[in-house]
């Protein structure tokens, strides 16, 4: 078996950590200029999440969610670091300098006047002030103007237009440019994105990675490529918004979750455990409030390492009125930045409200935090995100001072934790999500962090706690851990287990919130044991989880998605829901049997399709059994020389030709087999599969669908004018392009592809050498490589650069369609046929892979299966009635006349009756008829005595022949005169009547 296609396992430090012991795929990219990156940080977590190894399991502990868990009361934060420690990249970029110093908090910024301008919201009358560092705030709705990208203050952004500021808006941490001919094949850094393009330039590369499961494609032979990259660029606009409404996407239908009565959530005993109380000073973080001596713990006091004061007892009360407007009605939860309360909102039609506080007005980080979120959410407006009301302030009457409240929307429904919690096995354990419906939310969540990248803001903190479904709408909640993108100064908040770890050195970003998003979906798919410990930057081996195995573009998504190397996953939001929405069409398809097809934003359709005669035309008689032997005068006819002028014979002289061989001639040699006609002899057969024809390796390769040529590079609208016709004309037309490009020297390499010829050969490799040499990181030259080495059957290679584009692109067809033609001449038939089953089942658009499940199928012996898979081509496509021929074919070539041929018979009669109805060619029909005939009557002559009359019905009937010898033998009479009349020459005509004569019953006329 060869090394590229070897059953593998993915294990080790390979997977996660160390050094990898093979190729890997990698995503990295230009970060976008003006985004100064800081030195080490220590992210602020969220405690209770997780616990040193060996300190217990449980949902607290990174073992599965556990029943009875208290989902109201969120776990309280301890910053994990000391911000003194934290260095700063200063201005200019350059380290050493000292730390940044910190910015004060708003408040206390000095306000100044001198330049007002008018408010740019239209329901607003206010000015902007500038309350210090060049910042502008209104002074009535308290918003900062939009900056345009000349440094004007512009028209509100939206969500659609609303790119990021240097397109840093959902480009992953160092996103740049990869339109141009030189961004995209390259290593080096490079700021060449545009502003406010709309597009995230590059994304990603990738190296060839361990992204396979047991028994799938081997990392360990590298050939020639071996530490060579990908370039993975968004398949859209990366800032674009979705305008799905439905949860599911119209592919699964997930439960709903009906809005509670609100006063049913609020806690009666509202308390923090004791286990989530930790002190709240940045610098400290150690535990508070725990039990002594069987006395329980203090709800407020002083930390006894620092002596910070520390109070979990709620400041509002029910019945409290705050700004003379919202009614309190009791507390919620309990969450990171402290208690959120229920209220009434007396001034707007007594609207469900929720306020929420911070867990102590004098941590500074706190402050800010609530602060961010205010002004970061008063101007977010998304279908799927909470949202903001108002901030107002509410005297503290215990001690004096002025409390600061967020005023949001209330959200009921269920958390996807109590979803998760809810779901249980009979033994009692978690029983996970279907991942269909992990999917779907993974899809809305996507599609919310989307908006708020294109808004240059973070969310950093998502995770089972943080998304409520309420009917069929999931929204993001809790949005206290939100950032710019652009704020390197206050405290980073995140939770063990979801929270990546580049996050505690280099901050957050796009990548990381990607990376959350697939830590969610693996802690709802499985039970995720230690997700918080053993596995809290990495993913358990395929082996050992069902949902892995059975999913493997699933798993691929994941993996990717939670490289440690943010360079190495998804580009943007937009690209990981289009990937991961790839996926649930191929899940939804493989559990309902439905196919879900797509349009792909990188692949073209299929095409052609090739190798559709999957069964050749038969070599020899129809019947082995019931033609009979030809006569000595037929014989004797057949086996003579051609005809030459004989010499005069003299009178009373034999002579051979004459009457007879002279006397004492030895016999006549036997006659050899009669040989069928030109249109009857077929190609040759398949080696791994007898009796099926050979895939065209060539043909093949030309039929894979073809990558789209993409916008943002500059040939792009030239290319989509040529008119060139063959493959030669195309090669000169190119060389008339405005300027130099990947798809200039792509399309290029595709002609020399398609050409014939040594020649054309070597101009391929030349041309593949040069754009591996100039651009060799493009995912695009990574499947030309591909499709090159296919074409010369460098057979490892290609599935190398097949499988890269695979670990790329989960949610795509056509590189598993490329890996299952690898398979199949590589003779892995297990793996050939699950890529294909893949592909045929997600959508039948691509025919070739019905075709090559069949082809298989045959060759492993699964008959059936074969024959399904060709019947399942639709009536719709342009190859029904190939895959039909094939089917009728493919059910009795090669059969023992003492199998059960009768229901094969049956069905392939049926089948050939159904083509002759659809308007097929009247000598194929004729032809499948004395094939199938001729199968039925080697079957009747088998029988034993007595047994053919008990297993038929004398009325069935056949192609119109009753179903015995004497009615078969004239059907087969028929069909051969039939096809005589229909003969091209002579000589076929004269064989196929000899062939009547030689199945037609015996007769005393």
């Amino acid at each position: 078996m060869a090394p590229a296609l070897a059953a593998a396992r993915v294990v080790g430090a390979a997977r996660r950590g160390g050094a990898a012991t093979g190729p890997r795929l990698a995503v990295r990219g230009d970060r976008a200029a003006g985004r100064p990156r800081g030195a080490a940080r220590q992210a602020r977590r969220v405690q209770g999440e997780g616990r040193p190894a060996g300190e217990g399991r449980g949902a607290d502990a990174g073992g599965a969610l556990r029943r009875g868990a208290p989902p109201a009361v969120d776990r309280a934060v301890r910053p994990a670091g000391r911000r003194a420690g934290r260095a700063a990249v200063p201005a200019g970029g350059r380290r050493g300098a000292g730390p940044r110093p910190r910015a004060r908090r708003s408040e206390e910024r000095p306000v100044s006047r001198t330049a007002t301008r008018t408010c740019q919201r239209p329901d607003c009358d206010g000015a902007y002030e500038d309350v210090g560092a060049g910042e502008l705030y209104c002074d009535t709705c308290g918003l900062a103007p939009v900056v345009s990208p000349e440094g004007m203050i512009g028209v509100a952004t939206t969500g659609m237009t609303g790119a990021a500021r240097g397109s840093r808006g959902s480009g992953s941490p160092g996103s740049g440019g990869s339109g141009g001919p030189e961004g995209s094949g390259t290593g080096s850094d490079s700021s060449g994105s545009s502003l406010g393009s709309g597009r995230s330039s590059v994304s990603s590369r990738s190296q060839f990675s361990r992204r396979s499961v047991s028994g799938r494609l081997s990392r360990a032979g590298t050939g020639g490529i071996g530490g060579r990259s990908v370039s993975v660029r968004s398949s859209r606009s990366s800032t674009s918004t979705s305008a799905r409404s439905r949860l599911g996407v119209g592919l699964v239908s997930v439960p709903q979750v009906p809005r509670p009565d609100p006063l049913s959530a609020v806690l009666e005993n509202p308390e923090v455990p004791e286990r989530k109380r930790f002190c709240g000073n940045s610098d400290c973080g150690g535990a508070v409030g725990r039990s002594r001596g069987g006395r329980p713990g203090r709800t407020e006091g002083f930390c006894t390492k620092c002596g910070h004061p520390y109070s979990f007892i709620p400041k509002l009360q029910p019945g409290d009125v705050v700004r003379d407007q919202y009614e309190i009605a009791g507390c919620l939860a309990h969450g990171g930045l402290g208690w959120i309360y229920l209220a009434i909102d007396r001034a707007v039609s007594d609207r469900w409200v929720v306020l929420k506080g911070l867990l102590d007005t004098g941590d500074e980080d706190a402050m800010a935090a609530a602060i961010s979120e205010r002004r970061f959410l008063a101007e977010i407006e998304h279908s799927s995100i909470v949202r903001i009301y108002n901030f107002v302030e509410h005297l503290d009457r215990r001690t004096g001072s002025m409390d600061g409240y967020i005023v949001m929307e209330y959200v009921g429904g269920k958390s996807l934790k109590e979803i998760a919690n809810a779901r249980r096995a009979p033994d009692g354990r978690r029983d996970p999500l279907p991942v269909e419906q992990a999917c779907a939310y993974g899809i809305e969540a996507l599609d919310a962090l989307g908006y708020l990248h294109s808004r240059n803001v973070l969310y950093c903190d998502f995770k089972v706690d943080n998304a409520i479904q309420q009917d069929d709408q999931l929204k993001l909640i809790d949005m206290g851990a939100v950032r710019r993108m652009d704020d390197h100064e206050s405290a980073i908040y995140g939770t063990v287990g979801y929270q990546a770890p580049e996050v505690a050195e280099i901050g957050p970003s796009v990548a990381s919130d990607l990376y959350t998003v697939a830590r969610t979906l693996a802690v709802l798919t499985f039970d995720f044991q230690g997700y918080t410990t053993v596995y809290a930057d990495s993913l358990p081996e395929p082996e050992h989880i069902e949902v892995f195995r059975r999913y493997e573009s699933f798993y691929r998504l994941l993996v990717r998605a939670t490289d440690p190397d943010p360079r190495r996953r998804f580009a943007s939001a937009q690209e990981m829901a289009e990937q991961l929405t790839g996926v649930l069409r191929e899940i939804v398809a493989m559990s309902s049997g439905q196919p879900q097809p797509a349009l792909s934003q990188l692949f073209g359709p299929e095409l052609r399709v090739v190798d559709t005669e999957l069964v050749p035309r038969p070599r020899g008689p129809v019947s082995l059994l019931g033609e009979r032997p030809r006569g000595r005068r037929r014989a004797a006819r057949a086996a003579r020389p051609p005809a030459l002028a004989p010499a005069p014979a003299t009178p009373g002289t034999p002579v051979a030709g004459a009457v007879g061989p002279p006397p004492g001639a030895p016999p006549p040699p036997a006659p050899p087999p009669p040989a069928l006609p030109p249109s009857v002899q077929g190609p040759p057969v398949h080696s791994s599969a007898p009796g099926t024809v050979p895939p065209d390796l060539r043909g093949i390769v030309l039929a894979l669908p073809v990558p789209r040529v993409d916008p943002a590079d500059p040939n792009a609208g030239f290319l989509a004018g040529l008119m060139a016709t063959s493959p030669a004309d195309l090669v000169v037309a190119l060389r008339s392009a405005p300027t130099d490009s990947v798809e200039r020297r792509v399309r290029e390499l595709r002609a020399y592809l398609e050409m014939p010829g040594e020649a054309a050969a070597l101009a391929a490799g030349d041309a593949l050498a040069d754009l591996t040499e100039r651009h060799s990181a493009d995912w695009r030259v990574v499947w030309y490589r591909g499709l090159a080495a296919l074409a010369g059957r460098d057979l490892e290679t290609a599935a190398l650069a097949f499988d890269a584009v695979f670990d790329a692109f989960p949610g795509e067809v056509a590189p598993k369609l490329a890996l299952a033609v690898c398979a199949e001449v590589l003779d892995q038939l297990d793996n050939a046929a699950d890529y294909y089953e893949l592909v045929w089942t997600t959508d039948p658009s691509h025919v070739s892979a019905g075709f090559g499940l069949a082809r298989v199928r045959l060759a492993a012996g699964d008959r059936a299966r074969a024959v399904a898979a060709l019947e399942s081509v639709p009536e719709t496509s342009a190859h029904w009635t190939a895959a039909r021929v094939a089917a009728v074919r493919a059910r009795l070539r090669g059969r023992a006349p003492t199998d059960d041929l009768l229901p094969d018979l049956l069905a392939a009669g049926e089948q050939v009756a159904r083509l002759r109805g659809a308007g097929l060619e009247p000598w194929l029909g004729e032809q499948l008829s004395c094939e199938v005939l001729g199968s039925a009557l080697d079957w009747v002559l088998s029988q034993p005595p007595g047994q053919f009359q008990r297993q038929t019905d004398p009325q069935r009937t056949l192609l119109g022949a009753p179903l015995d010898e004497t009615g078969i033998r004239l059907g087969l009479e028929r069909s051969y005169r039939r096809l005589a009349r229909l003969a091209q020459t002579s000589s076929e005509r004269t064989e196929l009547v000899e062939a009547a004569n030689r199945f037609r019953p015996r007769t005393w006329v």
